[in-house]
């Protein structure tokens, strides 16, 4: 009886012994390789995440809110709001543009009016942070009248077309509105005044003259 109880256990063993023999071992891990397939090591981490490198970032615009209109509609159940905004954008350096936008949230009629603007800017004259002449400009009832302005001088005009002219650069200005307040038009009219400038080498190119036969 004590010989049997004592070789159980030998058995036991020897069918077990093979079983751990072939548990699957981990291969050998080679280098690290990067993009191109050259040994290296990874971008290094900084708590716990990678290095990315930083996105680049396209010119900086200006972005001004001009007008915001609240709009009441009145159903069965009560009023329902929608917003408008009117947004002016510029890269400060002779472009500029506006856009409308229009929802059921201030914050959504903004980013319209924001992606609106910046589809149509575009580039006015602008010389020595004023404009080169004096213009007068029309759009609906409004009436906006621009002079250029020696160094120094500031921005002489309305919010409304103080925010375009800012957008596009100008310091020295003497500005004017002579008809309609509506913010829209007064927008679109200064937008159409500045438009309409030209410079002295434009004209005499357009004549056929060049700057030295001005006085012919």
């Amino acid at each position: 009886m004590n010989t049997e109880e004592t070789k159980a256990p030998v058995e036991e063993a020897t069918v077990t012994a093979p079983a751990a023999e072939a548990a699957p071992q981990r291969g050998f891990r080679g280098p690290r390789r990067d993009n191109n397939g050259r040994p290296g090591r990874g971008p290094r981490r900084e708590n716990g995440r990678r290095n990315e490198a930083p996105a680049e970032e396209g010119p900086q615009l200006m972005e001004k809110v001009v007008y915001v209109n609240r709009c009441a509609k009145v159903v069965k159940g009560g009023r329902r709001f929608s917003f408008s905004a009117l947004i002016v954008v510029g890269d400060q350096k002779g472009k500029v543009g506006y856009g409308f936008g229009k929802a059921n949230e201030v914050s959504d009629a903004i980013r319209k009016g924001t992606d609106a603007a910046k589809r149509a800017m575009k580039n006015v004259v602008v010389v020595n942070e004023t404009l080169p002449h004096e213009t007068y400009s029309e759009f609906g009832g409004a009436k906006i009248v621009l002079k250029p302005a020696a160094s120094g001088t500031g921005l002489v005009a309305s919010a409304k077309v103080r925010s375009v002219l800012e957008a596009a650069g100008v310091s020295n200005v003497i500005a004017k509105s002579l008809g309609s307040s509506n913010a829209a038009n007064v927008v679109k009219a200064t937008m159409q005044a500045m438009l309409s400038m030209r410079t002295a080498d434009t004209v005499l190119s357009a004549r056929g003259k060049k700057k030295k036969d001005a006085s012919l």
